[in-house]
């Protein structure tokens, strides 16, 4: 649950102008600061905003609360909503039934290992499709950009793979909706989160986790669960910069704009960071002593093949409650084949 402490309560006020040119804005952020989407902040979004308002002629007094401070994991779009904060990172993966259609690539495995590519097109359907947005409206926040880009999912585990039915009755972790990746594979899927799965591997509550490399290496992941093999189960987009729709339409456009501008520099920063990082988080992991196999294709082909297609049934589930499921995976599935990927099943086709 939210912390609603007396601290925390103070930061509900809206006076965002402390004095006449200083705006005061409060971020929150369920992970701690080590996770790049909550480093863009300080490094990237906060410093551009900064340069962008003083242009104007205003000033900007940004207060991190990350880590839990105020919100945890998932609860930060809460936080946003009820004025707790007036800025956060919005968590799609971990709030499914605020942010429905934004989990689209996570019910679409399989289509692009590029996290460059899944950012760029989700940041265009937000800008230019209305539905992308309405569920922003709908909880009293606004989408200001900077996508989360994950790179591409793989699995590591505590024994070697060697053939999909090696994961038959093993526990597997997984975030959210990825847990439907497992279906098919003879695995038993358990949700869990980055916060928690070193412990919950140590202690053998599960014997592997679905995760990405540049999560993977900090974490120490290598360290219980030594045996990586790349899938190629995607790069996904699991959330985005968000903002308070009330404070938001109380200020200015050219201020708007401002933000907009750090967020398109967190967005710029969060990728290029990432795209180092990942390459590195490989090499440090196998010097650590981690095996990293690339599966075959034939073992990548049959594991898409005997999925059950969550797609389709949560495209439909959304086109139930009128929040066009099935157009958005359309969407999101025509501009990757349009930008030249080859998704190894077209879910909305089936």
């Amino acid at each position: 649950m939210i912390k609603f402490t007396a601290s925390a309560a103070a930061l509900m006020a809206f006076a965002t102008v402390a004095s006449a040119d200083t705006i005061n804005v409060t971020i929150v952020a369920g992970h701690p600061p080590v996770f790049r989407w909550v480093k863009q902040f300080p490094e990237a979004f906060v410093p551009a905003a900064t340069e962008a308002l003083e242009a104007l002629g205003h000033s900007l007094n940004a207060t991190g609360q990350y880590g839990g401070a105020i919100a945890g994991v998932g609860e930060e779009l809460e936080a946003v909503e009820a004025g707790l904060s007036e800025i956060g990172a919005c968590s799609s993966l971990f709030d499914p039934a605020k942010l429905a259609v934004q989990n689209v690539t996570y019910y679409t495995p399989f289509v692009s290992d590029d996290a460059r590519l899944v950012t760029e097109i989700i940041n265009d359907m937000h800008q230019n499709d209305p539905r992308m947005t309405e569920a922003y409206t709908e909880n009293n926040v606004v989408y200001v950009g900077s996508p989360t880009a994950i790179d591409d999912y793989l699995l590591m585990t505590n024994f070697p793979i060697n053939n999909l039915s090696d994961l038959d009755g093993r526990k597997i972790a997984a975030p959210g909706p990825a847990i439907n990746w497992l279906s098919g594979t003879g695995a038993v899927g358990v949700q869990g989160n980055l916060t928690t799965y070193y412990n919950e591997l140590q202690t053998g509550v599960y014997d592997g986790v679905i995760v990405f490399a540049s999560a993977a290496f900090p974490g120490k992941l290598y360290e219980v669960a030594p045996y990586i093999t790349q899938f190629g189960l995607g790069a996904q987009s699991a959330g985005s910069i968000c903002a308070n729709k009330d404070w938001w339409e109380g200020l200015d456009a050219d201020v708007q704009d401002a933000f907009r501008t750090g967020a398109d520099a967190a967005q710029e920063w969060y990728l290029a960071d990432l795209e180092g990082f990942v390459a590195l988080s490989y090499a440090k992991m196998q010097e650590a002593g981690a095996t990293v196999t690339e599966a075959p294709a034939e073992m990548r082909a049959a594991w898409a093949a005997g999925m059950d297609n969550a797609a389709a049934e949560w495209a439909e589930g959304l086109d139930a409650e009128g929040k066009h499921g099935t157009e958005i995976m359309s969407s999101y599935m025509d501009a990757m084949r349009a930008a030249g990927e080859t998704p190894l099943r077209d879910w909305d086709k089936e």
